[in-house]
This record gives C-alpha cells, structure tokens and sequence, in this order.
C-alpha cells in the first residue's frame, strides 16, 4: 500500500479494511506499518505533529495505524510489525559492524531494502497474507528505499505481490469537477521507480464517476474493475463494506493466484456498522487534554485509540457518544462558575510534561466533588492520585516528582529502575512498556467490569503511585484495586460505588485492547455511567 498526491487520506484505514475483507474470505492476516523516520520508534514524536503512540503487547512504541490494524483485523501485532528508517538502518550498520557481509562492501542498495524485505518476510511467516503500509506518499525522498524494496520483492515474486496506491481526488470548488490529473502525476512518479500499481483506491469527497473510472484507467492503465471509489464515509467503520461492494477481495485474491476459500463473513462487522448509524440517544463525553492545538486546527490523533474506545462501549450500550475537547490550559485559574454541567462523563488521557496539569486536576476535583462520571488514563490516574492527596488528605504540596522533584508529598514518584536511565539520559524505548498483569480485588468496580481477578493490560510510563503514600490514601477513601502481583506498584485505583457513580483510574492503556466487536470493559462501564448521568 503507497500512498500518491497528498497523505492525512486515510491509508491506514485502507490497509487496515483491506485485510478484513481478506480476512473474511478465510485467510490469516496481519499487517505492517513502514514509517520513513529516522526515529527508531514512535515514542520521541511529538503527538501533536505524529499523533498517538501505539503500544504493542510485547512494548514496542509504533505509529498510530498499528491500533487501526488491530483494531479492524481483532489481532495482536508486535514489534516485527513495525519498522521505520532509523531501525532498518541501525540493523544493517549492526551486521555490518558484526562482519554479517563478510567483508562485502556494503551499500544503500541493495541492503537497505533486502533488510526491509527480510523484516516482512519474518512478521508474515506463518500467516497467507500480509498487507504492507508504506508511510508517505510516492516521489518523496524518505520512502524512496521503501519503494525500491516493493520493486525488488515484486521481480522475485511477481505472483505474490499486489500493489495499491491510496490516491486523492480533488474537486475544486470553484470548479466542480473531479480532476485525476494528479493521481495520474502519482502514477508516473511510481512508475519511474520501476514499480506499476494494480489497484487504485480513490480517495475523495464523494463517488468516482464511470467517466473519471474511464479516464484513470486509460492513463494510468489499470484496469476499470481494479479502480475502488472510496469517497468520505459518515464512519471509518464503513470502508470494509464499501470495499467489499467493488467485490475488491475478489479482486486482491485473483491478482495473487488465491482462490476465495468461503464468501464474505462480514455479519458482526455489518451489524457493529449499521449500529454506528442508528443510534440516536445521545452522552456528552468531555476529553481534557492538552494535544490538541497544531497551529489553528485540532489533532484529534493523538487521542486516537481513547475515542474509539468510548465509541465502541457506546455503541454497544446503544448510544451516540459526542465528543467535546477540553484543552487543560483553560482550566489552570479553574472550573469556571459554569461549571461542566453540559458533559455526562469526563476522561482525562495520557500525557507527559507540566503544561495543562493544574487545569487537570481542577477538573478532576470538579468530577469527584459533583458526582460526574470520571475516567483517568495513565497520567490522568496520577493526578487522580494528586488530586486526591491535596483536597481529600489536605497534603497542600502533593504533586508528582516529574513536575516537582522537590515536592514536600511526592505521592507520585519515578520507578527506582528508571532513576538511572534518566540520570543517562536514555530516553527512546526505556519506559515501562508494554503488557503487564494486574491482580484485582474482589468487591470492587474493577473486578466487577472485567469479572476476572486477573488481567493483562499495556503500559507506557516512568512514574508510579509512591508506596510511602498508599496507606494514608486509602485511609481517605481511595481504593487502588488493581495492583501488580507482588502488590507493589499500583495499576486502578477508584471511589467506591456509594461514594461515587464512577471515579476510576487505570495506571495502563485500556484503549489499546479496545476492539468494535469486544469494547474494552473499563471504558463500557465509564460510558453506562454516563448514560445513566444523560437519564437515556
């Protein structure tokens, strides 16, 4: 899958609806993401400018279309389903510098892309099919090697290797017409690179014409039945069908030799998008953070996997979940007289850094003292803590040691592991990352949402609730009902239910684990509360 004329059309989604649809013909699938950073992983971008870090289970920092993949195929990727510029590099100087050439002289080409073709070979042993996502967009110098890796897999396996270029087009308002000119420049620009795509998914604000079909295929000689229209969809949830009605997995498996092994198995997935549509009882759901401004424009990204999380438990409780952003730096002074009085529930994600924090925790205090359903993920479970430990315990100065290293109540301190690597500086990769269990007490609203005492949830952070605090917190009402097994590191902590409809925190990433078809249990409970709040 490349991208051609312009990226931010939803290429992620593609990949991610092209291998549901194959995986409802009866094959095994999974997927990759090639990022054309020189970052060895996601976990040192901006969110702001790269979106949300995805977390796999086995703690590898990746870019956001690796939850969509998850998300639509219900699998479980890993690290070797992620590669970017700067870790391909880094593997072939490593082999290099191991003598792995045996003296060869060792070059951009051809080594960079076998070690590319390598890396795919190895996520997509043991499974039929693995659909490829190639960051950017055709012509453009970072993914050019990435390119030349498709071109050198296709000449050694020509029967095993479709290629898709996700293309824009424009309709200029003031002229009305759908132009395919710059898709045919795209086209040229990945024909010069010795690569020609035998599908071409139209991105654009509405259908593709048979005229525009007709012009496309001509210049850019595809065939007419290998052109998918893919115009702007009320749900990214639709994509798979729409996909489906251009009979494309037909079509993808008769380019690679397969034969169709069942018809399409898309009931769950039709039903989960009809509900999408029906809907109509309303919650208003108000998510307080602070990456949200890029230039004048909001990036919802970075709290991708958070809303649809609450859109999956909504949907399944037969609601319309509404989204409100609240950026934390207008909360600083506090919650205006107003109040929040228009929202049915508040979540406070995950974050790093001081800007914003106090606007957090005055929301927090407004959630917790006018019974609003509440849900704190990571850092917003931290500053639950805080929160609690200033106004509920009176310890003035509690604050976290990440914004205060001099704080006289540090109630949230860094992991003793991770002392020595910020004293190094080592950053990139370093946090505690990735799946861990949890051991859940019984009587509480945790054990009672996952009705199990033990869970496994993803984890993305350095600091933790300090040990020293935990008793006089629960002293003051606060139950931590999830801990690590051997008790020590605290992962929920919550208001019991006849003190507070919903006041619960997770120390990990629920959202990661949140699928349409199995919404993640924490985030359906926070929502069921939020409706109750709503009185539909």
């Amino acid at each position: 899958m490349v991208g051609g004329v312009m990226s931010g059309v939803g290429k992620g989604v593609a990949t991610s609806s092209i291998g549901t649809i194959l995986k409802a013909r009866g094959f095994s699938v999974t997927a990759l993401k090639i990022d054309p950073y020189i970052n060895v992983d996601a976990g040192t971008m901006n969110p702001t400018e790269h979106g949300e870090v995805f977390v796999t289970t086995d703690g590898d920092e990746t870019d956001q279309d690796m939850g969509n993949y998850e998300r639509f195929l219900d699998t479980t990727l890993t690290s070797v389903n992620y590669m970017t510029t700067g870790r391909v590099y880094r593997s072939v100087i490593d082999k290099e510098r191991n003598l792995g050439y045996k003296g060869k002289c060792v070059q951009v080409v051809p080594h960079i892309p076998l070690e590319v073709i390598r890396r795919i070979k190895r996520a997509a042993k043991g499974v039929d099919i693995a659909v490829i996502e190639v960051g950017g967009t055709v012509g453009e110098y970072e993914n050019i090697l990435f390119i030349e890796a498709i071109r050198m897999l296709k000449l050694r396996q020509p029967k095993d290797v479709a290629v898709v270029m996700v293309s824009y087009l424009p309709v200029p308002s003031k002229i009305g017409e759908m132009k395919t000119k710059p898709t045919q420049h795209a086209v040229r620009t990945l024909n010069a690179s010795g690569v020609h795509p035998d599908f071409i998914i139209a991105r654009s604000d509405r259908p593709l014409d048979k005229k525009r079909k007709e012009k496309l295929s001509q210049f850019c000689n595809v065939p007419e039945e290998r052109l998918v229209s893919a115009p702007d969809v009320h749900s990214i949830y639709d994509v798979p069908i729409n996909f489906e009605k251009d009979h494309m997995s037909d079509h993808v498996l008769s380019c690679l030799g397969l034969t169709p092994r069942t018809k399409p198995q898309l009931g769950p997935w039709k039903a989960f998008a009809r509900k999408v549509h029906s809907v109509e009882r309303e919650v208003n759901i108000a998510v307080v953070g602070k990456y949200f401004d890029t230039g004048d424009f909001v990036l919802s990204d970075a709290y991708i996997s958070v809303l649809e999380a609450i859109k999956f438990s909504a949907y399944k409780l037969g609601v319309k979940p509404r989204i409100h952003w609240l950026n934390s730096k207008e909360y600083e002074q506090g919650v205006p007289r107003s109040g929040l009085g228009n929202y049915d529930g508040v979540l406070v994600p995950g974050g790093f850094g001081e800007t914003g924090i106090e606007g957090k925790i005055h929301v927090i205090k407004y959630a917790r003292t006018h019974d609003l359903p509440f849900l704190g993920l990571c850092y917003g479970m931290q500053l639950m803590v805080i929160e609690h430990a200033r106004h509920v315990l009176k310890l003035r100065d509690a604050h976290t040691v990440e914004i205060r290293p001099d704080t006289l109540h540090p109630v949230i301190d860094i992991l003793p592991e991770q002392k020595r690597l910020m004293a190094e500086g080592n950053y990139g990769g370093t946090m505690r990352l990735g799946a861990y269990p949890a051991h859940l007490k019984k009587g509480t609203i945790a054990r009672a949402l996952y009705g199990s005492d033990v869970v496994e949830e993803r984890h993305r952070h350095r600091y933790e609730v300090n040990p020293e605090y935990i008793e006089r917190l629960t002293e003051a009402g606060l139950v931590f009902s999830g801990t690590s097994p051997d008790g020590v590191l605290m992962e929920i902590a919550e208001l019991p239910k006849g003190v507070h409809p919903f006041f619960v925190g997770s120390q990990f990433h629920p959202e990661f684990l949140a699928r349409p078809l199995d919404p993640h249990p924490l985030f359906t409970g926070f929502v069921r509360a939020a409706k109750r709040h709503a009185g539909v």
